[in-house]
């Protein structure tokens, strides 16, 4: 009996350990049924992933996926990192005849240009609001290069899995266009109806009011020559949706687009339609009036941006999103070292003076990965 008892013991604690590193395995996949699961770190030999869920016969562009790398990519104007590389993709499987198969699309990019040198002083030496210490504190060790697994390359990979989300909405009408909205204390109005939004990719810092922009530009490469960082906002309009994505409770659409928001570099916060506007007004100014628009249901506001009670309403959804200034400065600052003693360091390396460009992409990118995998989540549970 005691032997049985101990046996059943082992197993419990054998499949508990399994499935718990299982989960955390798993920390490195975002989705349900659409899914990216990424690989690589800064300074290693490439960056790389897994789409798993992706339909099949879906017309795969290649020339469109690299074309959203390249907004992705460093060295592209004078306000972002001077690090050079090419960034080109390879698909590894997944895709035959320039379609989608509903197998597994695997994909790499090579890293060519490193500068692991330029990182050396800051083997022993914490960054200050970098992970440098929280992944010391975490994992005991860490990949000092760039910051390694919490480098902002890593999202090399978001972007590749949202280029293939995006090729697989656009079959249903759905779109997803980001902008910068703010850098600084330079903003532009928050009604994003106000602006031709193809204008955003017209300039270095992809805001679709060519004068704002200049104005934004101009403090960036003033921030750059000081050696310090300055962060802003991003806005992100999905166009199309229809009503009844996402749940009710746990699984609200909001919800699921915030953790998507979330989880990119340097993003502190996130707020949909009016967001923290609404909790000056009353209920009377903030609801949003249903009327019939020609047979259809629809709002005379959209305050709520697009999703009501979790689901999304049929309305454009929208959000903001905040990103912190780049936490490693070109300047000296104090700060301590493994070992807990004070001391100070000027970082050196190749660094973005604002993330606001490079990531205007990736809030897209994470925004269509969402709403792909909470449409084909929606179409599972329903007959």
């Amino acid at each position: 009996m005691a032997n049985k008892f101990f046996i059943i013991q082992f197993l419990i604690f054998h499949y508990s350990f399994f499935i718990i590193n299982f989960l955390l395995n798993m920390r490195n996949t975002f989705g349900t049924l659409f899914r990216l699961t990424t690989f690589g770190e800064s300074h290693g030999a490439a960056i790389g992933g897994v789409v798993d869920g992706m339909p099949a016969g879906i017309d795969i562009d290649i020339d469109f996926i690299q074309h959203e790398l390249d907004r992705r990519r460093p060295g592209q104007s004078a306000i972002t990192t001077g690090r050079n590389e090419a960034d080109r993709v390879e698909l590894l499987s997944g895709v035959f005849e320039g379609k989608s198969t509903g197998c597994p699309i695997g994909f790499i990019v090579r890293n060519s240009n490193q500068r692991s040198a330029d990182y050396d002083e800051m083997r022993t030496t914490f960054r200050p609001s970098h992970a440098d210490y929280t992944y010391t504190a975490k994992y005991g060790v860490r990949d000092y290069r760039g910051g390694g697994r919490s480098s902002a390359r890593v999202t090399i990979g978001r972007c590749v899995g949202g280029a293939l989300a995006k090729l697989a909405l656009r079959q249903i009408g759905i779109s997803v266009q980001a902008y910068t909205s703010q850098v600084g204390d330079i903003s532009l109005d928050r009604d994003y109806r106000k602006y031709d939004l193809t204008k955003a990719e017209s300039n270095a810092v992809r805001c679709p009011d060519t004068a704002k922009a200049a104005e934004m530009e101009q403090l960036i490469k003033a921030v750059k020559a000081k050696g310090d960082t300055v962060g802003g906002i991003i806005t992100c309009i999905v166009k199309g949706c229809p009503a009844g994505l996402g749940e009710p409770e746990f699984g609200k659409l909001n919800a699921a687009l915030g953790c998507a928001m979330l989880g990119i570099n340097a993003v502190k916060g996130v707020e949909f339609g009016d967001g923290f506007g609404l909790a000056a007004m009353h209920g009377s100014e903030a609801n949003d009036i249903f009327y019939n628009d020609n047979g259809r249901i629809s709002t005379r506001t959209n305050r709520s941006g697009g999703i009501q009670g979790g689901i999304s309403n049929g309305q454009d959804i929208y959000f903001r999103v905040a990103f912190k200034p780049v936490a490693t400065l070109l300047m000296e600052q104090p700060t301590v070292d493994t070992d807990g003693n004070e001391t100070t360091l000027k970082a050196r390396g190749r660094h973005d003076p604002c993330v606001l460009p490079r990531a205007v992409p990736i809030v897209e990118a994470m925004t269509a990965i969402t709403i792909l995998d909470e449409y084909l989540i929606g179409k599972s549970t329903r007959m």
